[in-house]
């Protein structure tokens, strides 16, 4: 099986481009980030002509998330576990954003997420990034119990690693790479969840986002950011995972590359 994650920066935009990745690199379930659209908009008749249900979670202008599947889509899930709002005032509302939808996808579960970016240090949206992160590891918790292979995809707007950013020293001070935000992480880790690391191709580090601005792409300088984690059933399944750098290439293309994950589920 190959499931796959990318944050297309806006489905409408790069429909082309997303039905020509599907028909190239054939993921049996894609994990879709940033959508950009209401969910009765989603282009459910060009990718369904491909073979694919979709569970598709959007309200239009900013964030939305989908689960596409040729190998079947069961007991979908739109949001989070207490999943926390946002407002521009910063106070917290009941109806939360769409980021997060799950799908049963051939026997393994799978969530798209798409985290919010917290933006700057301090501000109301770094502090409900970190709440929402903590509904993201409280779902965690609830789905492992379940004795199936699990996994969480998405655009994480967090690096992992130093290593994970082109050049530390130009994010001192800014959020992806905080501490804070880092200890998120590992509470997903320590819930049972294991990252899979893409292997590096061109590259010593398989970043997954470039700026569209100052040829950040064509030099490299980028971030790892688009993440993927698994239980152990999952995991060990995993035979090979790359980020198709390849996406990102010529006009037109999203911001981020597709995370590919190979696994043998015998």
């Amino acid at each position: 099986m190959r499931i796959a994650t990318w944050n297309v920066n806006s489905v409408g935009a790069r429909l082309p481009k997303l039905l020509d990745w599907l028909g190239t690199a054939e993921p049996d379930v894609l994990c879709l980030q940033e959508l950009k659209c209401a969910e009765d908009a989603f282009p459910f008749d060009e990718v369904g002509e491909l073979g694919y249900e979709i569970a598709a979670h959007g309200t239009g202008r900013w964030n939305g998330v989908a689960v596409l599947s040729r190998v079947g889509l069961t007991d979908v899930r739109r949001g989070l576990l207490d999943q926390p709002g946002f407002q521009a005032d910063g106070s917290m509302f009941e109806t939360p954003e769409p980021r997060a939808v799950a799908a049963t996808c051939g026997g393994v579960r799978v969530w798209s997420v798409y985290v919010p970016n917290g933006r700057e240090v301090g501000h109301a949206h770094y502090d409900y990034k970190l709440r929402w992160l903590e509904a993201l590891r409280a779902t965690a918790v609830e789905e492992l119990a379940a004795d199936r292979p699990w996994a969480v995809l998405g655009d994480f707007n967090i690096a992992p690693n130093d290593e994970d950013v082109w050049d530390i020293a130009a994010f001192e001070g800014c959020t992806h790479v905080t501490p804070e935000e880092r200890k998120a992480l590992t509470a997903l880790t320590e819930s049972g969840l294991t990252e899979v690391h893409p292997r590096a191709l061109k590259y010593d580090v398989p970043f997954t986002y470039w700026d569209y601005r100052a040829l950040r792409f064509p030099n490299n300088q980028g971030m790892r950011i688009d993440l993927a984690y698994g239980n152990a059933a999952f995991t060990g399944a995993v035979t090979d995972s790359y980020v198709d750098r390849n996406a990102r290439k010529g006009k037109g293309t999203s911001d981020h590359a597709p995370v590919v994950v190979d696994l043998d589920l015998g």
